[in-house]
């Protein structure tokens, strides 16, 4: 309150130019951000029920339909940032977002309310006739999904910098401080908004229904629209300017259209175009024929007489070139966080495993099966407090050197985990499964709590993801940061979601392979959705082994990695004035 009551204060003695944005447009952006990940999170870790109880579908094609849908989501925030930054503007494409996420939330929740949008129930005395949706109702529900990950796309990327935008006044003496809180009260707002998704949403969805649990979130939506869109005279509106996806797609049209250029031959009157007063004296040799994008053939044709380029399409600058360099650098090592992102999303079979067992910690409360994660949040959360408050000042006191962990550490350790969680799930759900078989009733179903074994077995597991996650993720954004140049901290968020989404697709396929692979001939499926017929212990096992040979990768990468692409201190022998 105190530092509101700051801001306010210096608002009175600044120019009516700068009495829009400031810290009172907070509340209308934070709320938006908020409901919107409360509302979104909220229906993930129980769909895959919702999937196959009202949707009637197998247990592979709805992971494969919810996988698809997180890559779509975290795909989609690289169109969200490019389309924000090039066209729209910030507050358009959150707009946008938030609209199109109401809109599929509200299509998703009337597949709960009216009876012909699903496919009928089935019959309990014939399960295995149940009916499955019309290509209309599949395609509505598919249809939600993309709105929501449209939305999504459009919303996450641009709402934290759109505030950022209403704090950035030079003429304000309190605005490092100003910024700080607000990225400490962002990022606190979006834990408790995952918190509160995954705890209380997953409880209401299973304590009152889906047409309770479905609405809540889209009433949250709307609320989330009617902030964000109540406090538009507030806020400042920053155009939309180049993207620096443009320069990265500049430069490499460029490069192929001066492909017929021989960097050996090139001769002094031929040198590449730098901004004025660029620090950047010369080019390295790694990646060269991206070089070619910044030589000036004709200085006449190429060059306005301001010094810019007639055509950014044919000639670019070499902050341009050194940018598309340093970040196909730091690929391999991107790469290597893929297999911990699907390591981490494979929520809907755990969904499916915790629903057959005991989830009682009370007498008369047990867990949802869907919340299960809040114990990879507490863990991730628990661990960061414990490494910057604790960990990093004992390392300091006895080395000398106040940093933490390398990056490089982190992210091995983080590999390291991921491998032993899906190895202590393969054996949770081999010991699982055998209590399954030696209690089976025919009566029983699969998916019910049958099992005299306690869900909290799944704990450890969720504990070395959340402890994977913290060391693999935020070790990658710091090596990222330390690599990349300054110009592109803000693309290192957009690099980071790109590995998700990556990730999304390849759980996709993985899942649809290992069904198909395994039932060929008319065996079982390793991912039955009769989960006590199957054998998701070896799928367990097979990610395990996946995640051993992502770390041999890490490793190879960390040996044999590619030359610094930091500028050289010795100019390049093709000649570096600027233009």
């Amino acid at each position: 309150m105190a530092i509101i009551e700051e801001e306010e204060i210096l608002l009175d003695h600044l120019p009516k130019s700068y009495t829009k944005g400031g810290l009172k447009t907070m509340p209308f952006i934070i709320v938006n951000e908020t409901l919107e990940k409360v509302a979104s999170y909220g229906l993930q870790p129980n769909m895959v029920i919702y999937l196959m109880k009202v949707y009637n579908l197998e247990a592979v094609t709805a992971t494969s339909i919810l996988s698809m849908w997180s890559a779509l989501s975290h795909g989609f925030a690289l169109l969200g940032a490019f389309v924000s930054d090039s066209f729209l503007g910030r507050f358009s494409a959150v707009a946008i977002g938030s609209i199109s996420s109401l809109f599929g939330m509200t299509i998703l929740w009337l597949t709960t309310m009216v009876p012909q949008l699903r496919p009928s129930p089935c019959d309990q005395f014939r399960i295995n006739e149940c009916s499955r949706p019309t290509s209309a109702q599949f395609l509505l529900l598919v249809f939600s999904f993309g709105i929501i990950a449209v939305g999504v796309g459009f919303v996450r990327p641009c709402s934290l910098a759109f505030g950022a935008d209403q704090l950035d006044n030079k003429e304000n003496p309190n605005k490092k401080r100003i910024m700080e809180s607000y990225f400490n009260w962002y990022y606190a707002t979006i834990g408790m908004s995952t918190l509160v998704a995954t705890t209380l949403i997953v409880y209401i969805q299973d304590a009152f229904g889906w047409q309770i649990g479905f609405g809540i979130p889209a009433v949250l939506m709307l609320f989330s629209v009617s902030a964000f869109l109540s406090g538009s005279s507030l806020y400042i509106k920053v155009s939309a300017s180049e993207s620096l996806f443009t320069g990265f797609f500049q430069v490499l049209v460029a490069a192929v259209r001066k492909r017929n250029i021989d960097l050996h031959v090139v001769n002094r009157e031929n040198y590449y175009h730098q901004l004025p007063h660029s620090e950047i004296q010369a080019l390295t040799n790694s990646f060269r024929c991206l070089n070619k994008a910044c030589i000036i053939e004709d200085r006449e044709r190429d060059i306005n007489p301001d010094g810019s380029t007639s055509n950014p399409w044919r000639l670019c600058n070499v902050e341009q070139v050194v940018s598309l360099k340093c970040l196909l650098r730091v690929v391999p090592m991107w790469s290597s966080n893929i297999m911990v992102q699907l390591s981490l999303s494979q929520f809907s079979f755990s969904t499916l495993q915790t629903k057959t067992m005991d989830r009682h910690i009370f007498l008369d409360f047990e867990i949802p099966a869907g919340s299960f994660s809040v114990f990879m949040l507490i863990t991730l959360v628990m661990w960061i407090v414990f490494y910057d408050r604790a960990l990093v000042p004992i390392k300091a006191r006895y080395t000398g050197h106040p940093g933490g962990l390398s990056p490089l550490l982190r992210m091995g350790i983080g590999l390291v985990l991921s491998a032993a969680a899906m190895a202590l799930s393969a054996i949770t759900e081999n010991i699982r499964r055998g209590i399954a078989i030696d209690q089976k009733d025919p009566q029983d179903s699969p998916n019910i709590a049958s099992l005299n074994m306690s869900a909290m077995w799944f704990v450890p597991q969720y504990v070395l993801l959340g402890l994977a996650d913290a060391f693999n993720a935020i070790g990658l954004v710091e090596f990222l940061y330390s690599e990349l140049p300054k110009s592109m901290s803000s693309f290192v968020v957009a690099i980071f979601t790109l590995g998700m989404a990556v990730s999304g697709f390849f759980g996709s396929l993985l899942v649809n392979v290992v069904d198909s692979v395994t039932s060929y001939g008319g065996g079982i499926s390793w991912l039955s959705s009769d989960i006590n017929k199957g054998h998701l212990d070896y799928y367990y096992w097979l990610l395990a082994f996946f995640n051993v040979v992502n770390f041999l990768y890490f490793i190879l990468i960390c040996r044999y990695k590619c030359p610094d692409l930091e500028v050289e201190e010795k100019q390049s022998e093709y000649g570096t004035q600027g233009a």
